[in-house]
């Protein structure tokens, strides 16, 4: 890296490219994974082969490896291979204690792993130890009985070891689980290899009498399915089905009750099933899986909502449990019945507020034939039936109609969604179908549609004044300002108009875009024509305010001035005394200090008044207390007020004299205290006391009637 004269370090140049034309001969990914494979670039060579001569070398590698080993096992705990390459690797080391340590970890995270058994039983027996495998054996075929390769292992080694006794122990063990066929021979051969010919005839009449007791089973199998066919399905008994699927259970064969209790489930009639629900429930409780127990719950709540619904069809809530339900088992043919059924119970009024969770009935229906069912002739089938059965001409749903159209768009179907949309505004226009339409338009930039479609809308609903302006900003945008202005024209214009205050202020904000200040202020105008708000007045003033011209600040005042001269003669006081607020704050910023004064002199006298409060049938409810402003203006028109304000003067005079007075008979007193204070007795100073208390009590009471009186000298004023 290059540095400069003060020791600085310069960055290296980077390359440009100044030709970035693509190169003549292009290279693929193909080529260039054909090269690595022929140049080998991937083969990696093997590592070498590391010759450990010291103590403490062969500490570091065991350390390395040990760590990479529990490295291995943090990351996949669950893959037993993890765990056996790691004892295999401690008992290569003859570290028999941790290679035990190992595989005891393994069986902690999963005991019903075979192969780890195996392995682990098979490293004791390649160490000779023999106690240690025997416990490992009888460890094994405890937690794992019908793992057959376990015992085979087990009654080998013994054999090998020449205990014979042990060996017969480990095969009557066994043959206690009564394993298959194959082990019955296995035992017989043992017993035949050492000349032990009593013991294999009696293990083969035992073998016979199990065969026997299984000929006994299948007999009672048989006769269990003869009665089953016998009464068939409309005759059954409940007790029959539990007592063959306890039969069942009895025999270890759960997988057999289990299908008996579905066949009863699904074949005989809900009502006389509780018990078989009752002992399918414990059954699969006991031996069944966690999605075979959720699947017993689920056909129980299944027998509750076809009970719900029979009981209420109408109960539109209880059909989309149901259906939920259903939907969640994936069964497409089901559903669908479940649909047909749920749909056909249509509300008996013709009242909206009746069909409004029907309608929902519907939409799911379409929604699941689309997105899960994937079938698009049936979800057109669907919204059509749909729109067949609502009578369009008392209410219609426009959630309706528009998912129709946006199902169609979704099949690129756009001539069927314009068309579903035509029907839907020509037979029951709403405020809702409208904008969807014109929506759907404004995304497929169809301009002139759009224009058509407003002129429609606002036929239909000329008062909506969000139509007007939707319709003028489109305009706007399109950069139409002649058309969007005579849009705004026309809004005004109209009679009757849901929000005007709303469509005053965009066409005002409309022409302040477009820099129109001379048609801002008549627009203004026409509006306090109408209404003289305070907030109108306060946007005028601002307006003018904002436009930067000589004179704006002249301008502002006389809006100002012309209000305050409407508002009182409107005689809406709160009102007026906000427009003097404003302008207050106005002069307050942009004025000086002969106009902030002017403006001040204006400002009302806030004062507490009371009056009579009156009940709804003439009667007196008392007085309460109000606020009232009078303005400067009034005071004329109101000669008490003049009266008011000089009792007010004269009371503040008073005061004042009165607390002077009261300092110098205060100083007066200290003076004369200071010198008696030699010559009184200590009953005279007592009395002294005594005397001064009660004079400042006579005080007290003095200045208590004087301010009483006072306070009633001012009422009276």
């Amino acid at each position: 890296m290059e540095v400069d004269e003060e020791g600085k370090r310069k960055m290296p140049r980077v390359a440009k490219v100044k030709n970035k034309m693509p190169a003549p001969v292009q290279i693929t990914a193909e080529q260039l994974l054909r090269e690595a494979k022929e140049r080998e670039l991937e083969l990696v060579p093997p590592p070498p082969k590391q010759k450990i001569s010291d103590p403490d070398e062969l500490q570091d590698y065991k350390r390395r490896k040990r760590k990479m080993f529990e490295d291995n096992i943090r990351k996949n705990r669950t893959v037993m291979t993890n765990w056996i390459k790691y004892a295999q690797w401690e008992e290569s080391q003859k570290e028999i204690l941790r290679a035990r340590s190992v595989f005891e970890r393994g069986l902690d995270v999963d005991h019903r792993n075979v192969t780890i058994w195996l392995k682990y039983a098979e490293m004791e027996m390649r160490a000779r130890q023999i106690n240690h495998a025997r416990n490992i054996w009888d460890r094994a075929v405890t937690i794992l009985p019908r793992a057959n390769q376990f015992w085979y292992k087990y009654t080998y080694m013994e054999e090998m070891l020449g205990n014979i006794a042990g060996g017969r122990q480990v095969f009557e063990r066994w043959m206690e689980w009564e394993p298959e066929e194959q082990a019955w021979h296995s035992y017989i051969n043992f017993e035949l290899r050492y000349k032990e010919l009593d013991r294999a005839r009696m293990i083969y009449e035992r073998y016979i009498l199990y065969t026997y007791k299984i000929i006994l089973l299948l007999s009672a199998r048989r006769i269990y399915e003869r009665a089953v066919e016998f009464f068939g399905e409309d005759n059954m008994d409940e007790r029959l089905i539990v007592a063959f699927a306890k039969f069942e259970e009895g025999q270890r064969e759960h997988d057999r009750a289990r299908v008996i209790y579905k066949y009863a489930l699904d074949h005989l009639p809900k009502d006389s099933c509780p018990e078989i629900y009752k002992a399918y429930t414990i059954h699969e409780k006991k031996f069944g899986s966690r999605a075979a127990i959720e699947d017993v719950i689920v056909s129980k709540r299944r027998f509750q909502y076809e009970e719900e619904v029979k009981t209420n069809p109408l109960n539109y809530d209880a059909w989309f449990d149901y259906l939920r339900l259903l939907e969640s088992d994936g069964e497409v043919e089901q559903v669908r019945d479940t649909y047909e059924r749920a749909i056909a119970n249509i509300p008996p009024s013709k009242e909206k507020r009746h069909w409004r969770r029907y309608i929902y009935l519907w939409i799911n229906y379409a929604l699941y034939e689309e997105l899960e069912a994937e079938d698009v002739d049936k979800t057109r089938d669907v919204y059509k039936a749909c729109l067949d059965i609502i009578p369009h001409k008392i209410f219609t749903f426009a959630k309706i109609w528009l998912l129709f159209a946006q199902f169609e768009i979704r099949q690129k179907n756009l001539q069927g969604a314009r068309k579903v949309l035509g029907t839907a505004v020509g037979k029951c226009p709403k405020n809702k179908l409208y904008r969807g339409y014109i929506e759907l338009e404004l995304q497929l930039r169809e301009f002139e549609r759009c224009r058509i479609l407003y002129e429609k809308f606002l036929e239909f609903g000329s008062e909506n004044c969000t139509t007007w302006m939707k319709y003028a900003e489109l305009e706007t945008i399109l950069g139409d300002i002649d058309r969007a202005e005579a849009i705004y024209e026309l809004a005004i214009n109209q009679p009757k108009l849901d929000m005007p205050e709303v469509l005053w202020k965009a066409y005002i904000d409309f022409q302040i875009e477009q820099e129109e200040y001379d048609k801002t202020r008549a627009l203004y105008r026409r509006l306090l024509e109408r209404t003289h708000h305070v907030k109108v007045w306060i946007s005028f003033a601002h307006f003018e305010k904002s436009i930067e011209t000589e004179d704006r600040l002249e301008n502002t005042r006389k809006v100002y001035s012309d209000a305050n001269k409407a508002l009182k003669k409107a005689g809406e006081k709160e009102e007026r005394l906000m427009l003097l607020e404003s302008w207050q704050e106005f002069e307050a910023d942009q004025g000086d200090s002969s106009s902030q004064s002017r403006v001040g002199k204006l400002m009302p006298q806030k004062v507490k008044k009371r009056r009579k409060v009156q009940t709804e049938d003439g009667s007196d409810a008392g007085w309460e207390e109000y606020y009232d402003y009078i303005f400067p203006d009034e005071e004329a028109a109101q000669p008490n007020l003049k009266l008011l304000a000089i009792a007010k003067k004269w009371k503040q005079t008073q005061e004042e004299q009165e607390e002077d007075e009261e300092g110098q008979e205060e100083e007066e007193r200290t003076e004369a205290g200071k010198g008696e204070e030699g010559r009184r007795s200590p009953g005279e100073e007592k009395e002294g006391q005594d005397n001064n208390e009660t004079g400042d009590f006579d005080d007290r009471d003095d200045s208590i009637s004087s301010t009483s009186s006072e306070s009633s000298s001012s009422d009276e004023g």
